[in-house]
């Protein structure tokens, strides 16, 4: 297998820098610049400051200073995006997008008849900086796993391979952190475990891993061996829709909260209906002022895909929810369960109704 990881550096701050020359050279953060924004985006500028993704804007700015706050323009982001993918259609079909910039590709068996799959990575990254004006960071390897971190490794700009005779040891030095599926709770587990490499996490066998960590324990087994099965998927099927919004001014009246929850409602209609989407899932998200969250789900036996199948659901879903002492600071709604088999039961009474936990990607607004 040859698999290559293209990721694009900065991706929404380089695409302002390039169409805004003024900005270039300056610590820019994308995001919108409002009490609670987020930044979606920081420029390596911004980053030596310590800004980065996910982090709120408020901060951004106490730690930079002089920080640039750039509003996105998810349309133009949209638009670079479709042109990495014809370059990449010049290769392979087997492309699995990840995000607008970044995406797996399986090249073992390639439209140019290219061998050696770093040769293909250094010509992607050449056209994409010849046809983009901007830069991407490239990683090659056997297997998706290692390809992604590869294509981290040597960033901004930078071409990675790594070579299955070297996998092990390369995989042996690395700190958990930058394993697939570590994220920093998970990490703090495995440190007060003893594993702060990848070694330490070879070094522990499969019974202590799942035992600790369910069936990502497997996982993180067999990444710890450069064992990673999972193909290139060209084709995917969507598991969900979501929205989110967090509000500037946290809520707590029962006007404002009905507002905001029609309101969230009529989005995820929407994006229902853009997506040809079906489901018979709805869960409800919120996040209180201390940051606490907590989700409910409903699955009926029909597809929901109006106001008039979602709102009723949506309204139930939010009974109990306390939020007269506790401010709501976010609130999303999602639909998920594709599956096409009904559930015995209706929506009418409550033993028809089947309550279950989720977690959904949710997408916040706006996302266009």
């Amino acid at each position: 297998m040859k698999i290559i990881h293209v990721d694009m550096d900065q991706f929404f701050a380089a695409v302002e820098q390039r169409d805004n020359p003024e900005l270039k050279g300056k610590p820019i953060a994308v995001g919108h610049d409002v009490e609670r924004g987020v930044v979606s985006t920081a420029s390596y500028e911004a980053r030596r400051f310590g800004v980065h993704s996910a982090q709120s804007i408020q901060l951004a700015k106490r730690l930079c200073p002089q920080l640039i706050i750039v509003e996105p323009h998810y349309q133009r982001y949209k638009e670079v995006s479709m042109q990495l993918h014809e370059i990449f259609h010049d290769y392979t079909d087997l492309i699995e997008p990840i995000s607008l910039d970044e995406a797996f590709l399986d090249v073992t068996e390639n439209k140019r008849g290219i061998e050696l799959g770093v040769d293909i990575a250094r010509e992607i990254k050449q056209r994409i900086r010849e046809t983009t004006g901007l830069t991407a960071s490239a990683g090659v390897s056997y297997c998706k796993f290692l390809a992604k971190i590869a294509s981290d490794w040597r960033k901004p700009d930078g071409l990675t391979v790594i070579h299955p005779d070297r996998a092990l040891d390369f995989i042996a030095q690395l700190k958990v952190e930058k394993i697939w599926g570590v994220g920093q709770k998970t990490a703090e587990k495995m440190h007060r475990m003893g594993i702060f490499t990848g070694m330490d996490l070879r070094n522990t066998s499969l019974a202590r891993l799942t035992q600790d960590f369910g069936k990502m324990g497997q996982v993180f087994y067999d990444f710890a061996r450069g064992i990673d099965t999972r193909p290139v998927i060209s084709e995917w099927e969507r598991k969900s829709v979501s929205c989110e919004q967090t509000f500037e001014t946290d809520i707590s009246e029962n006007a404002a909260v009905t507002i905001h929850l029609y309101q969230t409602v009529m989005e995820l209609v929407r994006r229902i209906e853009k997506n040809d989407f079906e489901g018979r899932t709805l869960t409800l998200k919120v996040k209180f002022l201390d940051f606490k969250q907590i989700t409910r789900s409903m699955t009926v036996d029909h597809v929901l895909c109006t106001k008039d199948d979602i709102l009723p659901l949506a309204k139930q879903l939010m009974q109990g929810v306390e939020f007269h002492s506790h401010p709501i600071r976010l609130l999303g709604l999602g639909v998920s369960n594709p599956g096409s088999h009904p559930l015995s039961g209706g929506l009418a009474s409550r033993q028809g109704e089947k309550w279950i936990e989720l977690e959904l990607p949710f997408a916040p607004w706006p996302d266009e």
